[in-house]
Order: C-alpha cells, then sequence, then structure tokens
C-alpha cells in the first residue's frame, strides 16, 4: 500500500529556498588569479574597514595587507562591486614603509604610466572602474615573502528614507559577468584580521541601529545621535566592557569574553541600517565649502520633506515583471520573499498581472487578477515553483508587461531584476522610447551587486517612478514594505527648484521628476558671494500646483566638509555619464568627464588612478593636486572628529513644510512595521506566514 507524502507549505518553501541558495553561484570581493591556476594565490592577510557617516555623506576608508608567500615577485589584483553613488577619491600604496598617493589620469595614460613602472620593476598602483560593475585596484609588485599595504577611500551619499538611513559595505558581486567568471578566481579569505567600524553622527536623534544579518555586531550609543557598530573576526584579551543600546531598554553593559581569530570570508555585503527618532520636523539642511577668499562655493541642499502626501484610496493595477534567468540563482528565493509581501499589502480594489522573463517572456497569470487572500496564495506558490535559468532578455519582460494596461485605473510597473541585459535588445534608447510610450510608473527593485544601475535609474526617472538597490542581505520584505507607503500615496511631480538672491550654477540633478511619501531631494551646486537667499519647491500633486518656500543664508566661508567638491563633481559626472548611456558616447561629454575627473581627483568610467614613487612623479613633473586635497579633506575630518554632530539645518527661522516627515512606526492594529521586518523575517519565517495565511487568512497578530 502507497502513501502520498504530503508536505506543509512551509517545509514546501524550505526546501525551495535551500535548493534556490546551494544553487548559488557567486563571486566575491577578493584577489583575483587566472580560473587557469597558472599563478599561484596571494593572500589577504589584514582587511580594516572605517566608516564615517555625518553631514549627509559617508567616507569609507579601506585597508588592507596582501600577502606573497612565494619566492618571486607577482601582481595582486583585488575587485569589488561598485557602491551605490560611490567613487573612489585615493589610493595609497605604502612604498619603503612610507604611504604614497595616487593622482587621477586619463584611462589610457593612467594604465601606459602602471605598465612603464611595473615593467621597471619598480613599486606602482592603480584603481580603474569597470563601469557600473567593480573597482579594479593593481599593485605591482608584491615582493617575494614580503607583503604590501594599501589604502582605499570612497564617498557616497547617505540618503535617510521614510526616518530609515542604509549603508551597505559591498563585497558580494552580481555574478553577472560571465566572461569574467570563466576567466578569473577570487581568492576572498582574510586570513588575519577583519574589522569594520561605523560611526554615525546625526545632528537628528537616532533612536537604533541595526545590523540584522550580523547579530555578533557590538553596537553602542554615545549621544541622541551618535552611534558606533564594530565587527570584527578577533576580540583584544582580556573581557572588554561594551556599553549596547536597543530598541528594548536603555543603554547597557555586558562582558564579552575573548574569542580567537577566524578566517572571514569576503563574500557577504554587511549592511547597516539607523532609524530616526519620530517626530522630527520637515527640513532643509545645507553643507557647504567655500575657502577663506574664494568667490565661489559649493553646497549640498537636503530637502526633507514634510508628510504632506495623502494615500490613495481608488484600486490600482500592479504588473509584477520578474527576473528568472540563471543569474538570478540564489537571489530568486529573495525576489520570491518580497513579491509574496507586496501582494498581501494590496488593497483589495487592486488588481495585479506577473509578467517572467529570462531568454523569453511569459505571463503567470492569465490576465488581470483580483488580490484576494486566495489567488495571492495560489501565484505565490505557482512562483515557488519556478527554478531560474538562461539569458536576460530585460526589453521583452518589459514589453510583455507594458501590454494591457488599463487608461482608466492608475497603472504601476514593478521591476525586479539584476539589471544585466544580455539577449535581446539592450540599448538603452530604445528602453527608454518603449517606457515613454504609456502612462506608467516604473518602481525598479535592483537585487544584488554589479547590476546595470545606470539603466534602472535612467527607466524609473523616464517613468517618473524611483528605484531601490537592494542587497542579498538586505531583507527585501522589509525594503518593499518601506516602499510600500511611496505607491499606496500621492506623489510630487514636476518638482522645480527656484533659488533668488544668491547667485546658483552648475546644480545637479538637472531634471527632478517626482519626490515620492519618505524620499530626500539631494541638490549640489555652485554659489557665488554669500547673503540671503529665498528657495522655492513646486510641483503638482493630484494635478493640484503647490509651492514650499524658505529662506536663509549662503556662507562667506565654509571650511567644515570640503568633501562637498567631490560630491559636487561626481554628481555631475553621472549626469554626464547618464547621457552617454542614452544617447551614445559624445567626444565632448567625454572630455568634460575627464576634465572633471582630474581636477578633483575621482576615478571614473573614464579615468584611473595611480600610484607611482615620489621620485617618478617628480622626475615626470605631475602635480599632486590629488595629495593637496587629501590633506585639506584628512585635517577637516581630523576637526569634526573632535566634536559632537552640527546642525546644518537652516530653515528654522522659516521652516518649509509645517507638519513633521513621514516615519515608520507601529501601526497599533497588529501589523509588522517595516523596521521590525528589517530585524525579524529571514525567508522561512515569511514562508511561515504564508502557510499560516492559507489556513487562516487574514492579519497575523
Amino acid at each position: 500500500m502507497s502513501r502520498k507524502l504530503r508536505i506543509s507549505p512551509f517545509r514546501q518553501c524550505l526546501i525551495v529556498t535551500a535548493l534556490l541558495l546551494l544553487a548559488c553561484s557567486t563571486q566575491a570581493a577578493g584577489l583575483l588569479t587566472p580560473s587557469d591556476g597558472r599563478l599561484p594565490a596571494l593572500e589577504i592577510r589584514d582587511h580594516r574597514v572605517d566608516v564615517v557617516i555625518e553631514d549627509g555623506y559617508a567616507i569609507t576608508t579601506v585597508e588592507q595587507v596582501f600577502v606573497n608567500p612565494h619566492d618571486f615577485d607577482l601582481e595582486a589584483q583585488y575587485s569589488f562591486p561598485v557602491p551605490n553613488q560611490g567613487t573612489v577619491v585615493e589610493l595609497t600604496v605604502w612604498i619603503d614603509g612610507a604611504p604614497v598617493t595616487g593622482e587621477v589620469f586619463e584611462q589610457e595614460e593612467a594604465r601606459q604610466l602602471y605598465e612603464q613602472e611595473k615593467a621597471a620593476g619598480r613599486e606602482a598602483g592603480i584603481a580603474e572602474k569597470d563601469s557600473y560593475r567593480t573597482f579594479e585596484t593593481r599593485i605591482s609588485p608584491v615582493r617575494a615573502r614580503q607583503d604590501a599595504k594599501l589604502r582605499l577611500v570612497y564617498l557616497q551619499p547617505a540618503e535617510v528614507d521614510t526616518g530609515i538611513g542604509r549603508y551597505v559595505y559591498p563585497l558580494e558581486e552580481g555574478g553577472v559577468d560571465e566572461a569574467r567568471l570563466a576567466f578569473w578566481t577570487a581568492n576572498e579569505k582574510v586570513s588575519g584580521t577583519f574589522s569594520f567600524d561605523l560611526r554615525i553622527k546625526s545632528a537628528y536623534p537616532v533612536e537604533a541601529v541595526r545590523m540584522p544579518q550580523h547579530p555578533q555586531a557590538v553596537i553602542g550609543q554615545h549621544g541622541d545621535g551618535e552611534w558606533t557598530i564594530r565587527l570584527a573576526n578577533t576580540t583584544p584579551a582580556g573581557d572588554l566592557t561594551i556599553t549596547q543600546a536597543t530598541d528594548e531598554g536603555p543603554a547597557s553593559e555586558f562582558t564579552s569574553n575573548p574569542g580567537s581569530s577566524d578566517v572571514f570570508t569576503l563574500n557577504r555585503d554587511l549592511v547597516v541600517y539607523w532609524r530616526h527618532q519620530a517626530g522630527l520636523p520637515g527640513s532643509v539642511d545645507l553643507v557647504a565649502h567655500k575657502a577663506p577668499g574664494s568667490q565661489r562655493g559649493t553646497f549640498m541642499m537636503v530637502i526633507t520633506p514634510g508628510d504632506d502626501l495623502q494615500p490613495i484610496v481608488e484600486g490600482r493595477d500592479w504588473v509584477f515583471v520578474l527576473d528568472i534567468s540563471g543569474s538570478m540563482q540564489g537571489k530568486y528565493a529573495t525576489l520570491v520573499d518580497g513579491v509574496q509581501r507586496a501582494l498581501r499589502q494590496m488593497h483589495p480594489d487592486d488588481r495585479f498581472r506577473i509578467v517572467l522573463f529570462n531568454e523569453h517572456s511569459r505571463e503567470l497569470t492569465p490576465g488581470w487578477e483580483s488580490a484576494n487572500p486566495e489567488t495571492v496564495t495560489h501565484y505565490c506558490q505557482a512562483l515557488l515553483a519556478i527554478q531560474p535559468g538562461n539569458g536576460t532578455n530585460l526589453f521583452a519582460g518589459l514589453d510583455q508587461g507594458m501590454k494591457s494596461l488599463d487608461a482608466d485605473r492608475t497603472s504601476s510597473l514593478v521591476l525586479v531584476t539584476d539589471g544585466v541585459a544580455n539577449v535581446g535588445e539592450t540599448r538603452q534608447r530604445r528602453f527608454l522610447e518603449m517606457i515613454a510610450r504609456k502612462d506608467v510608473r516604473l518602481f525598479t527593485f535592483v537585487l544584488g551587486n554589479s547590476a546595470n544601475q545606470p539603466l534602472l535609474d535612467a527607466l524609473a526617472r523616464e517613468s517618473n517612478g524611483f528605484g531601490a538597490n537592494i542587497s542579498n542581505s538586505d531583507d527585501i520584505v522589509g525594503q518593499l514594505l518601506a516602499a510600500t507607503s511611496k505607491v499606496t500615496h500621492e506623489a510630487l511631480h514636476g518638482v522645480e527648484i527656484a533659488i533668488d538672491g544668491v547667485k546658483t550654477a552648475d546644480l545637479t540633478p538637472g531634471r527632478i521628476a517626482s519626490l515620492y511619501r519618505g524620499q530626500q531631494l539631494v541638490l549640489f551646486g555652485h554659489y557665488w558671494d554669500e547673503g540671503m537667499a529665498d528657495i522655492r519647491l513646486d510641483g503638482r500633486i493630484s494635478g493640484e500646483e503647490v509651492s514650499y518656500e524658505t529662506r536663509f543664508a549662503f556662507p562667506e566661508v565654509a571650511t567644515d566638509n570640503p568633501e562637498v567638491e567631490r560630491l559636487w563633481a561626481y554628481a555631475s559626472i553621472r549626469e554626464a555619464q547618464q547621457m552617454i548611456s542614452n544617447f551614445g558616447e559624445d567626444a565632448d561629454l567625454k572630455q568634460a568627464i575627464v576634465d572633471l575627473a582630474v581636477e578633483y581627483g575621482l576615478v571614473t568610467d573614464y579615468t584611473a588612478m595611480v600610484v607611482v614613487r615620489d621620485e617618478i612623479f617628480d622626475a615626470q613633473g605631475i602635480e599632486r593636486g590629488n595629495r593637496d586635497r587629501l590633506a585639506v579633506e584628512d585635517a577637516a575630518r581630523k576637526l569634526r572628529a573632535t566634536r559632537s554632530a552640527v546642525s546644518r539645518r537652516v530653515d528654522h527661522q522659516q521652516p518649509m513644510y509645517s507638519s513633521n516627515r513621514p516615519s515608520h512606526n507601529g501601526s497599533g492594529s497588529g501589523a509588522l512595521d517595516p523596521w521590525t521586518v528589517l530585524l525579524l523575517l529571514p525567508v522561512a519565517w515569511v514562508c511561515w506566514l504564508s502557510g499560516l495565511r492559507q489556513q487562516n487568512p487574514g492579519p497575523v497578530k
């Protein structure tokens, strides 16, 4: 007598998730050697990361020591994913025991200089950018039986969304470059010391800080807006007393026992969240740099709107366009998690379709489906049964998703992908033309690193939508919940900024498009002289014109934040690069990028940073502009480190917003708020919720 084996929905989810994770074949940050094994592997002995998040941007410093255990000299080639909006501003290599800082050149000139020094057997280093995928650093030589030390520093904006900030230290490559995967093998092990230290300095109170995927991280609070995180594979000798604060209560002390050194693997992103105190006002912050005696200054204006966007009460149409290509192996379980939760958050009057694509596209749903519990459960199970494979025809997927839209209903298209189109149409201009044909908001969720972020950002901007990056170390459920309030609330469209009273120019972004609930607007630009300025933000909410105004002074001298100049330059470069991606390479735009990058010491698609011995810099008459700029930035950074966070809010006297900014709070109804989800919901937990819903549809308490 035979019996059918019945597997519960929870176990089904666990089995599918386990199979998908086992199938994961990802590349990680690490030392690269050819896959055929002709060259011996070097060793990463030490990897130390220091991050400071302050005044709206993050400074990440990475120091590494490479070891050559062999009897002959070798070149070290280190690769790591490009951080979102991040640009390398420093490469320092220790030569004869002393640090030597690199300078930026046009890429081909930089490569020639590096290869010249390498061929001569003299110490040299180079940092390059492989488009949107990776930063590549090479050092030659790593002497036989010796080590080599380098320091890499990069800058990026640090925005807060609906009261929650997020920082990602990217270590896991996306696994989307097949040629690269075939040629290189990465040694991703840190044999000696690994440490990750992050400091948050906020003038706005921070209630909690979390590193959900690394519960062993030590979190300490040192003031209302000042927190630290430490993650390391070693514990100092002797017991260590640590102060840690949590959501559940005030700071407390506990003792950490000494531990032994463990090998750390650079294959998993490090993700940190912080949450601002609820009830903070909408605000305008200004971070500026203007050297004494200079007529022109540079500014970063951060506008955090009040909660003026109302919920949308009528039903909406949702099209989920989901990537099931081979590069999604290991990410697909994360994708299904998020889609399940998003479907369950839909309004009863909403409708949805699900489109899948790899080499071809197909619709999982037979047209529009109502978002009732039974239908949602059915398609969640259908998604779990799918195995990713084959290439990525992103164009076909979007084209399929845009069919059969109802002109009488508000339509939103949610694209979840790792963002690398390699089959069918791949020209960015054709994607933009397709999006422009329909009145649809496109919301892009990019899974993993090394995705084609420029393409996806352009598509979201063209449709007045928005995009979000999601690490495999994130909880995609929490991220999608955090986005829910954006697509279920009104948006401010046609946004324009006017600044009168002070001369400004070179503003970026040049086109702002839309602002969604909880989003900040970050504007860079130049200003001349100083004095009071009138600021006006105009836009439309549900077709009606609205304006927000304030008035404040631009400073005559400001020296606390010289890094703002580089942030402005890189934001301008990204806009120019976007135009090249949209319309093809333009000689003038390319030269403008090179000129900006060389002046401000930035590694871009067209420039690289080179380190050679000081006497070579001198012999070739190479100006040390980046070295001098770094000295100014380092002095300012050390001064900031000696004091508490400084408020950069400038609209105290005439607030731009009368309402508080939106924030994530528990609703009190038993629903899980996004902050809680970010902390608590791994893959299996969401699957368990799915099983509960089948047995007893309704709110999960």
